[in-house]
């Protein structure tokens, strides 16, 4: 499947990620999973979910400046881990986990990070203990999939990255046999580009084209399918179905990052020109180019908003919806800067 994304001329509106607010939204425990406005709600504590999205986002960094923050990322997930290699999720602000060790998404995003970080031998040796799981979720093990890549590009032979490359791709399966809805799940829902770029990461890793094909193919279809005048208009929270038409609500940030993410890897094994445009549609949704045409970065503090709404946006800014920004800004920055 081919399809033409369409290409803005320029790039050098984009600005670098900011990290104000996620220092603002981290103290001693953690990172703040919600916030009011952009003051921190302490009182729903911390999750692993947010402290791996935001070890992934750190680690992406050069030089010394978020040294600190990088520290203080891992040291949570390996608190979060279990001695048998799964992962609380829940910590409040006594510093003590709820919860019993499990391999939903925090365990997948928290291999994610740990591979992401894997340079530090305490980050690999967590990624070994936990990549000996496996998840009953597609999307969870799609995420740990992305951590698996990361260890390859240091260990290229590592056998546990690679029987969980391999586990992955058997979960998430082969595109559906419908021209109109090609997607291997009946309905949309969350992060929906984590599943085409998990395929690209299996089939570049163990050299098998198909793989790449059903990921570049699905990819595709998912971002014609949410592009509506020239502008993104994400699957909302509730989801997307064959049915579905029109713009949909509350479009959440986790969408735009998972799309550049997916898009970035798509460049990387391909260099074709449309999945740069992929990141600059996913930057640009942040920045106003959407179905209300507000923007859901705001520039003072540094944050992103958590969500775009009918009639505006959702104005608090918690850890996902900023750490999704970063994400995606990091990726414009990498990728479109040499473009600009």
């Amino acid at each position: 499947m081919s399809v033409s994304i369409g290409a803005p001329t320029r790039y050098d509106h984009i600005p670098s990620p900011p990290f104000t607010h996620l220092r603002r939204l981290t103290d001693a425990g953690g990172v703040y999973e919600h916030a009011r406005g952009t003051t921190p709600r302490r009182e729903h504590g911390y999750c692993l979910d947010d402290v791996a999205r935001a070890l992934v986002v750190v680690s992406r960094e050069s030089g010394p400046a978020h040294d600190d923050l990088r520290e203080h990322y891992l040291s949570f997930v390996l608190a979060a881990q279990d001695d048998d290699g799964r992962f609380r999720n829940r910590r409040g602000t006594d510093l003590r986990f709820r919860g019993a060790p499990c391999v939903e998404d925090c365990w997948g995003r928290a291999l994610w990070a740990l591979g992401t970080a894997a340079r530090d031998p305490r980050a690999l040796a967590a990624f070994e203990r936990g990549a000996r799981w496996r998840s009953p979720s597609p999307r969870t093990m799609a995420f740990a999939t992305l951590g698996a890549a990361e260890v390859l590009s240091i260990q290229p032979t590592h056998v546990g990255a690679l029987d969980l490359l391999a586990a992955a791709a058997v979960a998430i399966g082969r595109p559906a046999p419908r021209a109109d809805w090609p997607w291997p799940e009946p309905r949309l829902t969350y992060a929906n580009a984590v599943l085409p770029e998990a395929l690209l990461v299996a089939g570049d890793a163990l050299g098998v084209s198909a793989m790449i094909i059903d990921g570049l193919g699905l990819l595709a279809w998912l971002i014609e399918l949410q592009t509506r005048h020239g502008h993104l208009s994400l699957v909302p929270a509730a989801g997307r179905g064959p049915r579905d038409r029109g713009a949909g609500y509350d479009q959440q940030p986790i969408e735009a990052a998972a799309l550049a993410d997916a898009c970035a890897r798509a460049h990387r094994i391909t260099g074709e020109q449309r999945w740069l445009d992929g990141i600059s549609r996913s930057a640009d949704w942040f920045l106003g180019a959407n179905d209300t045409a507000k923007s859901l970065y705001d520039p003072v503090s540094g944050g992103g908003c958590d969500g775009l709404e009918r009639y505006g946006r959702n104005e608090n800014q918690g850890a996902e919806s900023t750490l999704a920004l970063m994400s995606t800004l990091q990726q414009a920055r990498a990728l479109l800067g040499a473009q600009a």
